[in-house]
């Protein structure tokens, strides 16, 4: 089996993130990971906080704290949501930790030794009622692209381009709010991605035919416009700290690596706090170089996050890694997606606008949330949250499909054969068709799995539950119990075998729904190892006379009143 590599984009320190950033990184990760655990394969999902930048410092600064003990604070929040949304990190790391401080200080040096990075004078934005000059991020103001009044000095939020402080009209503090803005001279490292232009395309041309469409359209767009030396040191007080021993100067004066610099490296940083956490007792199955050097063909290395994180991983962190010109391992399969909106309008955290991953755990179970936005997942183009939609989904799809599918099997044989699977007779032509659609709807729901498709996939799991229930109506036990009771026990087992057939192939969507199911029937071990063919084609894993009870019901339908309620607490509409 081969060995998988999956990291999501890090999530931003600065707050609970929304439903959009959700199903746009972490979220598909974690379904693709749990398939691909479940088929046997070798799988490390790795993930982190973004803690450096100045959204930590901003945010840190809003509610009074330390910037340390906010990021703390702020890391621990996130993970608790990540948990209540069952997302089975291996590891879920944090961008300051001491491990991505020294891998990143060893990339700089290295494009150092290598002739990749460059000390220069710059003009920076200065605020004299700040007492400091101003990162990126510290400068906003209106996007000369798009017009975009909120955009930062790295880039615009509504339009994506990447920008400098400089580009901005009308610039303003993000601290104080000053507009009174000077333009000083100070030094900054560079890394000379000019240089490296001819490598990455090369590496990308390699590449980009696998990838998504939008992946690859992207990435290659940035190449086409050309690689521009950027600078990748800023002025602040919180990050990865430019090290003395090579830069002695600037280290006085203070300088960290910009975020961007150092964010990607944390997915090889967090697998060394993996490996570190874990020094004492399994340090064997725990090698972090065993992941991330010397084993291009060793390891596929899968990688998500919505569109406005491709540049930086199809170029500019390949750009960094080929420069540092050691073998550590380059993405393999970018699934990047497109927006979810919210009634047509962005998701913001900035702006609080949309419903975020914490309010959507204290409206209903993880289940829920996961199935719909896996669903729905913004693919081929911006998908629209809107509560009808919502609501229509778990009804029809999770409570009516599934969900009245295990309790009427269930509590109808509990009533008329006891709380043990029934015997019945032997399966006729019936079954024999079932046995048949079902391999093949499982052959298809496995092939878009593999293909990284997920709304693809998740039709295909649909119709394997819709498959239960239209067998359901064509045996009608209820009635052939009237002149057949062996007949009537024959339909409920085959329908308790698809029950459980249900419960194994779900849980990368609905990891609780799928052990709850589990839990219905005594087996002898609580394992969702994957279903073979011959499985779904013969239905008989649950033999006569194993033990059942009746689950509570999986999916609560959700009423008008519902509807109207998280309506008038959310909004419908995007402003």
């Amino acid at each position: 089996m081969a060995r998988h590599l999956i990291t999501s984009a890090l999530p931003y320190i600065n707050g609970i993130k929304h439903l959009g950033n959700m199903v746009g990184s972490m979220l598909p990760a974690d379904v693709y990971s749990r398939y691909l655990r479940q088929r046997g394969h070798d799988v490390l999902y790795i993930c982190a906080t973004d803690e450096h930048g100045t959204p930590a410092e901003l945010a840190a600064k809003e509610q009074g704290l330390p910037v340390d003990e906010f990021c703390a604070q702020a890391h621990d929040a996130q993970k608790a949501v990540y948990d209540g949304f069952a997302l089975a990190f291996d590891y879920f790391g944090r961008s300051s930790s001491a491990q991505n401080v020294e891998i990143t200080q060893h990339f700089a040096r290295r494009l150092n030794e290598n002739g990749f990075i460059e000390e220069r004078a710059i003009r920076q934005v200065y605020s004299p009622t700040d007492g400091r000059f101003l990162p990126d991020r510290y400068v906003e103001g209106t996007c000369p692209h798009c017009g975009y009044d909120k955009a930062r000095g790295d880039q615009c939020e509504n339009c994506t381009r990447v920008l400098d402080p400089t580009d901005l009209i009308n610039p303003r503090s993000a601290i104080s709010g000053s507009t009174d803005l000077e333009v000083r001279e100070t030094k900054h490292l560079f890394l000379l991605q000019s240089k490296l232009q001819h490598e990455v395309e090369e590496w990308v041309s390699r590449h980009e035919a696998d990838w998504p469409q939008l992946a690859s359209s992207i990435a290659r767009k940035w190449l086409n416009e050309g690689l521009h030396d950027r600078a990748i040191t800023r002025d602040l007080d919180w990050g990865v700290p430019v090290p003395a021993d090579t830069w002695p100067e600037l280290a006085a004066e203070g300088k960290v690596f910009y975020v961007w610099f150092d964010a990607p490296i944390e997915y090889i940083g967090a697998t060394k706090e993996w490996a570190d956490a874990a020094r004492d007792t399994d340090p064997e199955n725990r090698d972090w170089k065993s992941w991330w050097y010397d084993v291009d063909t060793d390891v596929r290395y899968t990688e998500f996050m919505a569109k406005d994180n491709v540049p930086f991983h199809t170029v500019m962190f390949p750009a960094t890694e080929l420069g540092v010109r050691e073998p550590w391992k380059k993405v393999d399969y970018v699934k990047a997606f497109n927006w979810l909106t919210y009634y047509g309008g962005k998701f913001s955290t900035s702006q609080k606008r949309g419903v975020f991953t914490d309010q959507a755990l204290d409206i209903l179970p993880a289940d829920y949330w996961r199935y719909f936005l896996i669903a729905n997942a913004p693919e081929s183009d911006d998908s629209s949250f809107t509560w009808e939609h919502f609501t229509a989904t778990v009804n029809k799809d999770l409570a009516d499909t599934l969900g009245n599918f295990v309790n009427r099997v269930l509590s109808f044989s509990k009533k008329r054969f006891g709380e043990e699977v029934p015997a019945g007779g032997e399966p006729g032509a019936a079954e024999t068709r079932l046995g048949e659609q079902i391999a093949e709807l499982l052959a298809e729901y496995e092939s878009q799995m593999e293909a990284l498709q997920f709304r693809k996939a998740a039709a295909a799991l649909r119709a394997l539950w819709s498959a239960g229930n239209s067998y359901l109506e064509e045996k009608a036990p209820w009635l052939e119990i009237k002149t057949d009771k062996d007949a009537a026990a024959l339909t409920l087992r085959t329908a308790m075998n698809l029950i459980h057939l249900y419960a194994v192939v779900s849980e990368p969507f609905i990891p609780a729904t799928s052990a709850a199911m589990r839990h219905a029937f005594a087996l002898p071990s609580d394992t969702a190892t994957w279903v073979t063919a011959d499985e779904a084609r013969t239905l008989t894993a649950l033999t006569p006379g194993i033990p059942f009870t009746v689950p509570p019901v999986l999916f609560a339908k959700l009423t008008d009143e519902d509807l109207e309620t998280y309506k008038e607490r959310f909004g419908g509409s995007p402003e």
